[in-house]
């Protein structure tokens, strides 16, 4: 067994924000499931969002991320993490993270669905630098211990361990059972307060903008050990993911339709402005189906967006990474239209947590896009995720401050180890990679950017057997990581269809054909299990 005050699961920008300010209080532990870097953060290419410029005020943020949410997002929770947003922009640059500037100033993108230039970024690769930055700060502490390779199992929660504890909530998280990659040994590891930080569930789907370690992790962890999820159905699909044989992952960030770049169908012709007034910097929900729309009225495998009649140094010094990999791939974006088409990008759901991250099981708290604060209701507005990872990660960590006088120790507190029966080795890994593509192709088939009842019902049925499948696997096998992770993917996938089957009407991202109109008098809320 191993013990630590702080067990931080994933090492994004919301648990590397978290660690810096809990190695104050006490040990910390970071697990990450493959190396440090391999993170949503450290794709994230537009910026984030904060209210840095004269003619920019908290009130049109708020209303540009309430306009976004679709009438469900948490106004409190809005107003507080926009208020927050220039502060914590300013801690960043303190902690070594480099924005791009204009002078003295810093130089502010815009993006679809904001109404003023409010994005901080690092050319297009700001998810990297802020990554880079907060690492730094990691490495150099020595509190904070990171142990790469390592994936957690579950969570460890007294009353179903069978464990007793003092203090003042009898019934409290103690930390997970962590799986070493090396050699698959699992080991419980104590914690007073354990943080989930796993990213999204975009590995759900068959095509994703998201890296691989997305499978929902800490969703179905959470949901396992008791915690309340919401909004599993407002799945965001990135309208722009690149399509191209050799890259299954790269998108093409929101920031170059904010700069001017256009979408435009096979024969050149620009579509958007059929579909919202605002037309290419409509919101992420809007330009995904449209896309969509298009694409099925036609038949082609992809849409274009077209940024070439920008100056070629402009589009050079502002997208470099962007502007590479396409030339890499034989697409001269100065010249030339970039083919793109709608791929799962973010999950605006999660585990239901308060504006400090706390959920209702005593010493779990979530961050980043694991919880659900009501930031972003029915679809996120662009660049508010990083906003969002760092505002609540420092809330978390002042909640944690205030209450470290009264949270109960775990000296003396023996937790069991794991124990694996009569499981066998699975020597056929095909069974996992099988069911595996079987569950990913359902979820973009049946449960994507368009739906129906039917095929909801549908999916539901052809999941339950598969699900099955999964669950003898976990009790009948050595665990491996793979394994872990189809677990983790089958029970999300789950909650995604009970949510979407719940939810009648047409909202933000969950677009029913059945049901094509917004229900403000019967849904104008959350959808929580």
């Amino acid at each position: 067994m191993e013990t630590t005050d702080f067990l931080i699961i994933g090492s994004g920008i919301a648990g590397l924000s978290f660690a810096i300010k809990a190695a104050r209080l006490g040990s910390v532990t970071i697990v990450t499931k493959k190396a440090k870097v391999d993170s949503a953060t450290n794709l994230a290419q537009g910026g984030i969002a904060a209210v840095l410029a004269a003619n920019d005020s908290f009130e049109a943020h708020v209303a540009d991320t309430l306009a976004s949410g679709a009438g469900i997002c948490d106004e409190q929770v809005v107003r507080q993490v926009v208020e927050a947003g220039p502060e914590r922009i300013a801690e960043l640059i303190r902690l070594g993270v480099h924005f791009n500037r204009a002078g003295d100033e810093l130089d502010l993108g815009q993006e679809g669905g904001h109404s003023a230039r409010r994005i901080a970024h690092a050319m297009d690769a700001t998810g990297r630098e802020i990554e880079r930055g907060l690492l730094a700060q990691v490495e150099a502490n020595p509190a904070i211990r990171v142990l790469e390779d390592h994936l957690a199992v579950d969570l460890l929660i007294a009353s179903r361990a069978g464990v007793n504890v003092s203090g003042p909530c009898l019934d409290r998280c103690l930390g997970a059972y962590i799986l070493d990659r090396k050699d698959n040994s699992i080991t419980p590891y104590k914690a007073k307060v354990t943080m989930l930080c796993t990213g999204g569930t975009g590995k759900v789907y068959l095509y994703t903008t998201n890296p691989d370690i997305a499978t929902g992790d800490g969703i179905a962890m959470a949901y396992r050990a008791g915690a309340r999820v919401a909004n599993l159905e407002f799945v965001q699909f990135h309208p722009t993911c690149l399509f191209h044989p050799k890259v299954k992952n790269f998108l093409i960030s929101e920031a170059v339709r904010g700069e001017g770049g256009i979408l435009v169908d096979e024969k050149g012709n620009a579509f958007m402005h059929k579909y919202d007034p605002r037309a290419d910097l409509a919101t992420r929900d809007t330009v995904a189906r449209a896309i969509d729309t298009e694409m099925k009225a036609s038949g082609d495998d992809s849409v274009f967006l077209d940024i070439s009649h920008k100056p070629a140094d402009f589009i050079k010094k502002r997208f470099p990474t962007i502007y590479a990999t396409c030339l890499g791939l034989g697409i001269d974006i100065t010249k030339e239209p970039i083919p793109v088409v709608p791929a799962a990008h973010y999950m605006c759901g999660g585990v239901v947590t308060d504006i400090c991250g706390r959920t209702n099981i005593a010493s779990l708290y979530v961050l980043g896009e694991t919880g659900c604060t009501g930031l972003h209701g029915g679809n996120r507005l662009a660049s508010n995720s990083l906003l969002e990872a760092v505002v609540v990660a420092h809330n978390a960590a002042e909640q944690c401050r205030k209450d470290w006088s009264i949270i109960g120790g775990l000296d003396g507190v023996k937790i069991p180890a794991w124990t694996v029966g009569q499981a066998e080795e699975l020597e056929e890994c095909v069974l996992i990679s099988h069911t595996w593509d079987q569950i990913r192709r359902l979820m973009w088939n049946y449960v994507g950017i368009v739906r129906s009842e039917k095929r909801l019902l549908m999916v539901r049925k052809q999941l339950a057997p598969l699900i099955q499948d999964v669950h003898t696997f976990f009790h009948e096998y050595h665990l491996t990581p793979n394994l872990i992770e189809l677990r983790n993917i089958a029970l999300v996938a789950e909650l995604i269809v009970r949510c979407a089957l719940t939810r009648k009407e047409s909202r933000g991202l969950h677009y029913m054909v059945d049901y094509p109109a917004q229900d403000d008098e019967n849904w104008r809320k959350n959808t929580v299990l």
